[in-house]
């Protein structure tokens, strides 16, 4: 499979970025590390004609930490660059283990942090070659008007499966976006929209400058666990996050869990938040696992049936919570300790 044709347009600022997509319109499509684009190009999947290419924005790229503004990172900072900061690793931990669970390190070192969060929905029937789509005449969310997950409606169950969106929620970052009308700053929680075909809450002409995570979240304790069929290059067929703050009497002073894989949209699971003043139990973590498992609804859109996810889910859950609970590594420590 080869690469349609298409014009390159190379804007050496953030502005000039946003007037090529308003200057294109729906034929304008942005482009940075290129790894997921390519590929769905190839497939036939996109046929933008004009591609925007950002990695000439030096402004969006870079990793900065302050105490009062948190951790700011531009969309074009490298996933690889993300999963090698000692700093994030020692203040973020949930969001470095995401980050070096991206794919496999050549793709790392091409993928970038926008990219990731803004991937596109997958599933087994939309995911194919122009060939293989034709002969099940498309799906809702491509060439066709049934979605074979789901025949009876009329919503597309295509999946959301980056790998940095949960670990940027339990951690409470906000996404950063800029368009015509200016600048403004949205949870990521919010950024994603439950529906396999509108996929974010952002018009076509803003784009994702950055992520801004809050100075607070800095040492909590946490944990991404990923499941795929290879442990190299596969996107998560079921994925967590988690991240929390324990006091020095071992009481949970804050608590977040995050699914991925599941929906169309990466989900915050609500009854993590309700650990906070609670002390560890066995029946409390079974709660938040049991909830977790309400809150994903996986389908048939991968290679592993819906029922296998459910459970996998359910266990993550079920782990990640007791890891954090009980940790005793020096970052956790600390975290307890300073009370966050």
């Amino acid at each position: 499979m080869s690469l349609p044709d298409f014009e390159l347009a190379r804007p050496s600022s953030l502005e000039a970025a946003v007037e090529a997509l308003v200057r294109f319109g729906p034929e304008a499509q942005l482009v940075a590390g290129g790894t997921d684009l390519f590929p769905s190009m190839k497939q036939g999947l996109f046929s933008p004609r004009v591609l925007v290419d950002l990695k000439s924005v030096p402004a969006l790229d870079g990793l900065h930490f302050d105490l009062e503004e948190g951790l700011a990172i531009g969309a074009l900072t490298k996933i690889s660059h993300l999963a090698a900061s000692r700093h994030v690793a020692e203040s973020f931990p949930v969001l470095a283990e995401a980050a070096r669970g991206v794919a496999s390190p050549l793709l790392r070192n091409m993928g970038t942090v926008g990219g990731n969060l803004c991937l596109d929905t997958r599933c087994l029937y939309y995911n194919q070659s122009e060939f293989w789509r034709g002969a099940i005449g498309g799906c809702l969310k491509k060439d066709g008007d049934v979605c074979h997950v789901a025949p009876g409606g009329r919503f597309c169950w295509a999946v959301f499966s980056g790998d940095l969106a949960p670990a940027l929620m339990v951690l409470g970052a906000q996404a950063i976006l800029t368009g015509p009308g200016g600048t403004r700053e949205i949870p990521v929680s919010e950024f994603y929209v439950d529906d396999g075909i509108v996929r974010l809450a952002k018009d076509r002409k803003e784009i994702l400058t950055g992520i801004r995570v809050p100075a607070s979240s800095a040492g909590m304790r946490g944990t991404y666990k990923k499941y795929r069929i290879r442990r190299s290059i596969d996107y998560p067929l079921a994925a967590v996050a988690a991240a929390m703050s324990v006091a020095a009497d071992g009481s949970c002073l804050q608590a977040r869990v995050a699914v991925t894989a599941a929906n169309p949209a990466p989900k915050l699971v609500p009854a993590a938040e309700g650990l906070a003043g609670k002390t560890f139990s066995a029946e409390l973590v079974e709660h938040v696992a049991h909830e977790a498992i309400r809150t994903a609804k996986p389908l048939r859109t991968s290679s592993s049936t819906p029922e296998y996810r459910r459970q996998v889910v359910r266990i993550f859950v079920r782990r990640a919570l007791r890891e954090l609970w009980h940790d005793t590594s020096s970052a956790g420590h600390r975290a307890g300790s300073r009370g966050r």
